[in-house]
């Protein structure tokens, strides 16, 4: 994987959950990226900038980033630095499966994303519970005792329902100094991901937003790493494939995403996913 732009998407998720402990000191160039996935980054140690859907977050230890399946998102890392975290990979089914009457327990990923604000940052006194969470966690997994499982789900859901009450209640400190973005990008991109079925053009949103052409697109690829008609595109293939997995006919979910020709719609897709969308549908 080369190029920004390309479908960069790391890693496989065939689980109901996996946890990483990762402290590397080395050179690391990750590129912009997105998983299937939703996915729990609690930074530790080292001096490390991470870029999601166009905001940068510069990180303290024991911040939590909440980063939703189909962000685009990658870290900087001061490579001369320990880089310690953990990182949870969290099978949006599973969660699904756990979730019952007023208790929807990726609300604060939905949150995150529609504050587009991905960081919790806690007080110290806040952090100790999630810290006992994830020890126990980490030492429930390594585990084969009876009902090991078992108490893996229980401690995972344990802290996605803390990290819910945390979003839930504004319990979280939110620090000028912690975020560095443009509104007018901000903007774009929300719009964008809200429009994915109408125009936009780098003609239309260039009017829409009183932006040149040029100074879009160059501002564009700036913040996010991606061109802009790249980022559409994926975004909408995106959620074509979401659609599709979710029973949606093929020939409605193209026109629904965008897409006015099915021929362009089916090459992209297959360049995205090297799968046709008949592959995603229900059996």
């Amino acid at each position: 994987m080369h190029d920004n732009d390309s479908s960069n998407k790391l890693g496989y998720l065939n689980k109901d959950f996996q946890l990483f402990h990762l402290k590397d000191k080395k050179n690391q160039d990750f590129e912009f990226h997105y998983h299937d996935f939703n996915k729990i980054i609690i930074f530790l140690s080292g001096t490390v900038t991470y870029l999601i859907e166009g905001k940068a977050y510069y990180l303290k230890p024991w911040d939590i980033l909440l980063v939703n399946n189909h962000d685009v998102h990658k870290p900087i890392i001061d490579s001369s630095k320990t880089y310690e975290r953990i990182v949870i990979w969290a099978n949006s089914h599973f969660i699904e499966n756990h979730n019952y009457e007023n208790c929807d327990l990726s609300t604060c990923f939905k949150l995150a994303n529609e504050k587009s604000f991905n960081l919790i940052r806690l007080e110290a006194e806040f952090q100790n519970y999630i810290k006992f969470i994830i020890k126990s966690l980490e030492a429930s997994l390594h585990s084969n005792d009876f009902g090991s499982k078992l108490l893996n789900n229980s401690l995972f859901i344990q802290l996605l329902i803390y990290l819910n009450r945390i979003h839930l209640g504004n319990m979280y400190t939110i620090e000028d100094e912690a975020l560095k973005y443009d509104k007018q990008i901000e903007k774009i991109l929300k719009y964008i991901n809200s429009n994915l079925c109408t125009d936009l053009s780098i003609e239309f949103l260039s009017q829409e937003f009183y932006i040149s052409k040029y100074h879009l697109m160059h501002k564009f690829k700036k913040e996010t790493g991606y061109t802009l008609h790249n980022y559409v595109m994926q975004k909408r293939l995106l959620m074509a494939k979401d659609l599709i997995k979710n029973g949606e006919p093929i020939t409605k979910t193209y026109i629904q995403c965008g897409f006015n020709d099915y021929s362009c719609f089916l090459r992209s897709f297959k360049n995205i996913f090297h799968k046709s969308p008949s592959d995603f549908s229900p059996k």
